[in-house]
């Protein structure tokens, strides 16, 4: 289990809570009952009937024939892009909310990129009758506008960040100090697999259901239950964090984590967290961050919202440390042509995030026998104004 959470709440030296003062209640209470509130039987019933009959699950794992053809093994992709939502993220936030009604709060509090944490969380909120204010940076909140109005309809508050690159580091910075102010009657549930303990674990942990059905699914297809391969975007990480999952002990398993390269590594215009990072501090856990020599957070860039972030979740910092996973960076242009790619391909118009992973066939050469599971997370709905302008469409 060396690639798991330790019961300190860090992945090898990654991870750990540090918080203000203030949060310490909210995060000990968190730590202290997540794993015996999702261990209930009745938490584990109402969390996979609402997976099943609310989200849609499972999501099929569907064999790319025509990308197979082209690059010249065996591609599936998990089509979390079939969720409810459009995203894997629901599966998160269904989790939390569930855990937030049982640790008695009443106001949930979110913080979003590309919008589709933030669809997810008001959405749940819907569902559970209860308060949602989402932050998202005022620069999104521009290119995600499909999001923003999925929010607002679903009755949630946007409030935008208007501090630093105004984007998504911004908006989680304003979500911890409403969190700090309000720390008795609300829940922050945290998109992605980053923040204090126990957060990256728990979010895993909700997400790892996508690793689970992988497994399932593989042993009917093929007659084994792990991939050669597989790959995900990571940005916070939390997509990847549930794919890679249940292979991360199994050595035989490649891992594949797909980061943003932007304009270029080295352009100034990047979030290559693994290329550009060095260990540091950010929203409560240690872990690589793209950082100045004197400590101060650089700004990230890239075309896709939900990537677009200065650091990496623990549990990846660790892979990478580790070299348990193989880490590559693509840039702006490369995922923009493979998203098109799946497109003419498959039929299938994938995030602007997801098509950082699908660029990967082009980078890297793989053998004609082996199986290569790439985790769709996202529909591309919500980037086709970003798509359109991009080539003239």
């Amino acid at each position: 289990m060396k690639y798991h959470v330790d019961q300190n709440g860090y992945y090898g030296e990654f991870g750990g809570a540090y918080i203000p003062e203030m949060l310490y209640p909210n995060v000990e209470e968190l730590r202290n009952q997540y794993l015996d509130i999702t261990s209930e039987a009745s938490f584990k019933e109402e969390f996979e009937s609402l997976l099943r009959d609310y989200v849609g699950r499972p999501t099929p794992l569907y064999f790319a024939k025509r990308l197979s053809e082209r690059y010249g093994a065996k591609f599936y992709l998990k089509r979390e892009d079939l969720n409810h939502t459009g995203a894997h993220k629901v599966n998160n936030t269904i989790g939390q909310i569930l855990l937030a009604k049982r640790l008695g709060k009443q106001r949930i509090i979110a913080e979003t990129g590309a919008g589709q944490h933030g669809v997810a969380t008001a959405t749940v909120c819907a569902l559970m009758g209860m308060q949602c204010v989402v932050y998202m940076g005022e620069i999104d909140i521009a290119r995600q506008a499909p999001n923003v109005a999925r929010m607002k309809m679903l009755g949630a508050e946007v409030r935008p960040a208007r501090s630093g690159s105004r984007t998504l580091k911004d908006a989680t910075n304003e979500a911890i100090r409403d969190w700090i102010n309000n720390p008795v009657n609300t829940h922050y549930i945290i998109g992605s697999a980053i923040g204090p303990h126990p957060y990256p674990d728990m979010v895993t942990r909700f997400q790892s259901v996508i690793s689970e059905e992988i497994q399932k699914q593989l042993q009917e297809k093929e007659g084994r239950n792990a991939p050669d391969h597989i790959v995900a975007c990571i940005g916070g990480g939390s997509n990847a964090a549930g794919a890679f999952y249940h292979f991360l002990d199994n050595e035989q398993v490649n891992i594949i984590a797909v980061e943003a390269a932007g304009k270029g590594i080295e352009s100034g215009h990047s979030a290559a967290t693994s290329a550009l990072g060095k260990k540091g501090i950010i929203h409560g856990c240690k872990t690589l961050l793209m950082q100045t020599e004197d400590g101060q957070i650089t700004e990230p860039y890239s075309i896709s919202a939900g990537l677009d972030y200065p650091g990496v979740g623990p549990m990846h910092a660790h892979l990478y440390a580790s070299r348990r996973a193989e880490f590559i960076s693509i840039t702006d242009d490369d995922a923009m042509k493979a998203g098109l790619e799946l497109a003419q391909l498959e039929g299938i118009i994938p995030a602007i995030e997801t098509a950082h992973a699908l660029a990967i066939p082009e980078k890297r050469p793989f053998r004609k026998d082996e199986i290569v599971v790439i985790n769709l997370s996202g529909r591309g709905d919500k980037d086709l104004n970003t798509y359109i302008d991009h080539f003239k469409l």
